[in-house]
């Protein structure tokens, strides 16, 4: 009733005016919130928010949904709340600072490839634009 997601688009859509700050902005925001909150739930409440942002800068939904997912799973090998770190910890018995900074190099490395599936959208979009055209 108080249209927060209009609003939120809105704003965001006046504010940035190109389409790689738009994808850098929102990268941002999907790895905080993909650190503090549960994958499904985030999904669920952003997908209805962003898809008009994305939209108006004419980013591709299908590569829109592979850098919201990644984001999504990099949050969750996060510290300090990375729920993947947690269960890591309770299985193996390892204590959680350990996992930890024993992730740090693959949490560098999936940021890397984050950074490359952003700004190179024609590697996920391969696929998808050889079978539909």
């Amino acid at each position: 009733s108080e249209q927060i997601p209009q609003r939120l688009s809105f704003l965001f859509i006046n504010n940035i005016s190109s389409r790689w700050a738009a994808l850098v902005v929102i990268n941002m925001f999907l790895l905080v919130v993909g650190t503090f909150m549960d994958t499904t739930a985030a999904i669920i409440i952003l997908v209805p928010v962003l898809m008009p942002v994305i939209k108006s800068f004419g980013i591709d939904p299908v590569h829109f949904g592979l850098i919201m997912i990644l984001n999504l799973m990099i949050g969750l090998l996060t510290p300090p709340v990375g729920l993947v770190l947690y269960v890591l910890s309770g299985i193996s018995n390892v204590p959680f600072e350990r996992i930890a900074y024993a992730v740090l190099p693959y949490v560098f490395s999936l940021i890397v490839l984050l950074v490359f599936l952003t700004f190179v959208p024609e590697v996920c979009l391969f696929l998808p634009d050889m079978l539909f055209g």
